[in-house]
Parts: C-alpha cells; structure tokens; sequence
C-alpha cells in the first residue's frame, strides 16, 4: 500500500504505531511487537501487540542502558539477533537473563534532523531467522512512523501559531483568536491558556474573536467556559468581537453569560481594565 493512502488511516503518531503493529503482525511470526520511546534514561514502551506471551506491557519502563534499545540505537541500524543466549554482545544485559534465550530485531526510529526518537522492535522466546523480507518491513515502518512524527510536530508548532497571546503590559494580555474552534483545538486553546497565564502571571486576559469568521453554539460555549475557568485561577477575562448575529444566536440557545465581561473591541476591553493610550502628535 502507498504511503500516502497509509497515511489517510492515521490521525497521529499513536493510530500509526497501532495500525503498523497490527498489519506487521500479520506477515511477521514474532511473540511481540512494540514501539519504544527513549530519553536516553528511560526506555518506555509506547505501543506493544504481544500474542501467546505477554513480554512487554504498554507504558512499561526500564532504564535505558538495560535494554536492547539502546543497542539499536547504538548501532544506528537494523540490529538482528538470532539467538539471544549465543550472542555474547548481549549477556551481561537483565533482558537477556531475564528471557534466557530467544531472538530480537530493532531499527532506530528518527527525526529527520537525525535526533532520535526511540526503536520499533520484534522480540520473541523462540531463536529465529530473520530474512530480508523482515528487516525490510521493519526499516519501511521505522521510515513511515518518522514521516508520522514530523507530521506531528509540524501540528503542533501551527497549533502553537494559531494560539498567540501577546502580553500589553504586566498582568494583562490579549488572545486573538482566528479560525474555526473545534473540539481538539479547544482543547489545545484552553491547555495554552492556562499555561501561558500561569507563566506571565497574569490577572487579566481579553479574548478576541473579531478575526473569526464564524462561531457556532458549541464554539461561544468554549469561549463561555475559558472565561469560567480564568475566573476560578483569579483571573479576570474579556471577551471582545462577538459580532450581533452571533450575540442573539447565543441567547436564543440559551447560553449564560452570567458574571461574564463583555465588551464591543479590543480598545473598550482594554479602558475596562483600566488602560489608555494616546497617540503621539
């Protein structure tokens, strides 16, 4: 299957490490498949398909120097071990007395700038030949979950572009919010939110909505529950550019605005907080 007709199946890096697993175990005969995160202290399994042998669980850690991540990574390529109890490379390892035997095949997984990000791994009880056929699997996977981790990054970094709040002045700042306001990036809206807030000390915060083009129900009650929620951490919200349609939509559908400040642009959202300007002559 093309890669890019893969790539319509995956919303994130967590739907493409379960769909890869699933299809690999379908061409591959190995115990346990897994994807493995690696900070170069810990080794935490991510994703794992175990069958007649539970291995590995999800979300299980090790240190990373004990495991045979490490010497994937390490290795900067394939690493295929036939038989884990004939290969001295690999004794002193707990993994290898803690299996007594087996086999194991890794391919690092890595940014593009050449960082790494951790290891796609098969590991079974059983001695095994790996062929050609394998190692080329697992290193087309290792390439496309690679392509799938920049796809996220790339997300995130516009996620945090469409998020921008500009601090005014000590304690106030202003979120020009543009675009649609959908669940997930509500989500991402309000996790900024808070983050920012705590991180420039504010106390208050105007929230412009001038620049969307359109706001339905769902998206005034985010915008409802944003200022709720500031209000609880002490923080007084502004919410400023609600245009007259969508004011009257929102009453008609029976939203509170109750204990809400509210306010036609950004210049009277600013004079309710008490600031002024004045243009230089």
């Amino acid at each position: 299957m093309p890669r890019q007709q893969l790539l319509k199946q995956f919303r994130n890096f967590h739907d493409a490490s379960t769909s890869i697993l699933n299809m690999m175990s379908q061409f591959i005969d190995v115990n346990t498949l897994f994807i493995a995160k690696n900070d170069q202290n810990t080794n935490q399994i991510v994703k794992v398909l175990n069958h007649d042998e539970q291995l590995l669980e999800e979300g299980e850690e090790l240190p990373y120097e004990k495991t045979f991540c490490k010497l994937v990574v390490d290795h900067r390529d394939t690493l295929v071990i036939p038989d884990i109890s004939k290969d001295d490379r690999f004794k002193y390892l707990e993994v290898t007395k803690n299996l007594q035997g087996g086999s194991f095949i890794g391919v690092p997984i890595d940014f593009t700038d050449g960082t790494n990000y951790g290891t796609i791994c098969g590991l079974d009880l059983r001695p095994k030949q790996f062929t050609e056929e394998h190692v080329y699997m697992f290193e087309t996977m290792a390439s496309l979950l690679s392509y799938v981790l920049e796809l996220d990054r790339a997300n995130r970094q516009i996620r945090q572009l469409s998020v921008p709040i500009v601090p005014v002045v000590d304690g106030v700042a202003v979120l020009p919010l543009l675009g649609d306001i959908e669940e997930t990036r509500a989500q991402h809206i309000l996790e900024t939110i808070l983050q920012e807030s705590y991180r420039l000390s504010l106390s208050h915060l105007v929230i412009d909505v001038s620049g969307t083009k359109s706001l339905n129900e769902q998206s005034i009650q985010y915008l409802v529950s944003y200022a709720q929620t500031l209000r609880l951490l002490g923080i007084s919200a502004v919410l400023t550019g609600i245009k007259q349609d969508l004011a009257l939509s929102a009453i008609q559908s029976n939203i509170s605005f109750k204990d809400i400040t509210i306010r036609k642009d950004l210049p009277q959202a600013l004079a309710h907080i008490g600031l002024t300007f004045t243009k230089n002559e």
